[in-house]
């Protein structure tokens, strides 16, 4: 099916449902036209989200199925994994909702392998609690990284400001030990060729943040810049990736210094998202870039402290689903254009007969 017919079926993991994971999806669902533009499964408890709307006064109503694969294009379709009753504590997290995010992020995964999803967008989990019950991962990315058998980028996106960090979820201190030459050659092209397929960036321009105060100062303040990540770049560069750098990170986030770039490579999980989320704190987007399937997820977190006072703001939710639906299409679409163009033309040639000839590229 052509992506410009196709809705896509956008698969949404509830996180903490002491959070304000419920509340933000409600509100983005809340529109009636809603559906108009993509087909959402939630993966969660009919139960409790009809006790969270109440709190919320939201005028909405979910299509009740048992797999994904039931979901009807034009309704709420929610998974209803837990049919009980849920003792919820709003801002306060509990063996209860924990378990209830675990199951949920794992059957809408399952559902994104088996194809009955297209894409899938993450509400805000509680790491700590998730691991002391036994995930394995100190957050999503490792989780699908696992799952989907291959290496994957955090990439911090809006139409602006785009952000990856080399390391995300390991303490300051082992930082250093954590990137390589070869590490931020991968990292670079990964991020290089999601921005041609997901983004429609022909030719994407990247900047590499230094590691080290004002980059290392020739090697006065550390020699990480000097030995790991210029050579990187240079060697990227050679090979025809726009990459530059290392820059300071202390003076690069200026509008007229980062709006020069497509994208940016941040050594460390801070350096990156400080900037990144004081600069589009509403409406950033957290994208796992590099992965054979699509997910995206708003750029905060379960914000416990707001939990059931029905202030928490939709918009980086909504942000999620809509960014998930466009890497879709513009995967899709890039998907085909390469498709056609490696496929034979054929000619005819004076002897009346057809013969396969190879595409322009391959000659």
């Amino acid at each position: 099916m052509s992506p410009k017919n196709h809705k896509v079926r956008v698969g949404i993991s509830i996180g903490d449902f002491n959070g304000i994971g419920p509340e933000i999806i409600m509100k983005s669902l809340a529109d009636k036209t809603i559906t108009d533009f993509f087909t959402p499964v939630i993966f969660g408890s009919g139960k409790l989200f009809t006790y969270q709307k109440n709190i919320f006064k939201l005028n909405v109503n979910f299509n009740y199925i048992n797999e994904a694969s039931q979901a009807q294009p034009g309704k709420l379709n929610m998974v209803n994994l837990v049919k009980e009753n849920s003792i919820v504590e709003l801002g306060t997290p509990t063996e209860e909702s924990t378990k209830m995010a675990i199951d949920s992020l794992e059957a809408a995964t399952e559902a994104l392998l088996k194809g009955e999803i297209d894409v899938l967008v993450t509400a805000p989990i509680n790491k700590d609690e998730m691991v002391k019950m036994g995930f394995k991962h100190p957050g999503h990315t490792g989780y699908f990284e696992e799952k989907f058998n291959k290496k994957g980028l955090m990439f911090l996106v809006t139409d602006d400001l785009k952000v990856a960090v080399s390391t995300h979820h390991i303490p300051i201190a082992q930082v250093a030990e954590n990137i390589s030459k070869e590490k931020i050659k991968k990292q670079i092209r990964v991020l290089n060729q999601t921005l041609i397929e997901d983004f429609n960036i022909s030719r994407p321009k990247i900047a590499v943040l230094g590691l080290n105060p004002h980059s290392g100062d020739g090697g006065v303040i550390g020699n990480e810049e000097i030995e790991i990540i210029s050579p990187a770049i240079k060697e990227l560069s050679d090979n025809g990736i726009l990459a530059f750098g290392p820059f300071p990170a202390d003076s690069f986030f200026q509008p007229s210094k980062y709006k020069s770039f497509d994208a940016v490579l941040a050594m460390y999980h801070d350096q990156g998202l400080a900037p990144f989320k004081t600069l589009a704190y509403e409406e950033g987007v957290n994208y796992t870039a590099g992965l054979p399937f699509i997910r995206t997820s708003p750029d905060h977190g379960v914000a416990y402290d707001i939990a059931g006072k029905n202030i928490a703001d939709e918009q980086s939710f909504t942000e999620a689903i809509f960014t998930a639906i466009k890497i879709f299409k513009n995967r899709s679409e890039y998907n085909d254009l390469m498709s056609n163009r490696m496929q034979p033309r054929k000619m005819v040639v004076d002897n009346g007969i057809d013969e396969d000839l190879p595409d322009e590229t391959d000659a």
